[in-house]
């Protein structure tokens, strides 16, 4: 929790650099928080990380679904389908 809440205060400030390897620990020492996984995966994304942040995306979903925590498991679906839109996108103008 403490990791969680320092990337956070990183990421606050614009640090997002500094505010990854916080959360990086954080999954690393409680890999069944799927908090420190959707934090993880929205600042990969904001870093442009995109695959890191699927990646992220699709661990905090399996945690999530495990512990029986359906809002986060929502949250992180959503954003993962965001991006895999976002990469079909890119790949081609129109995509679905």
């Amino acid at each position: 929790m403490l990791r969680v809440t320092l990337a956070l205060a990183y990421q606050q400030q614009g640090d997002l650099a500094a505010a990854v390897p916080h959360l990086v620990k954080a999954t690393e020492l409680d890999p069944h928080y799927s908090g420190a996984w959707r934090a993880l995966g929205v600042l990969y994304v904001e870093l442009g990380e995109n695959a890191k942040a699927r990646l992220a995306f699709q661990n905090g979903i399996e945690v999530a679904r495990d512990r029986g925590d359906k809002q986060a498991e929502k949250e992180m679906t959503v954003r993962l389908r965001r991006l895999v839109r976002q990469a079909g996108g890119e790949s081609g103008e129109g995509g679905t």
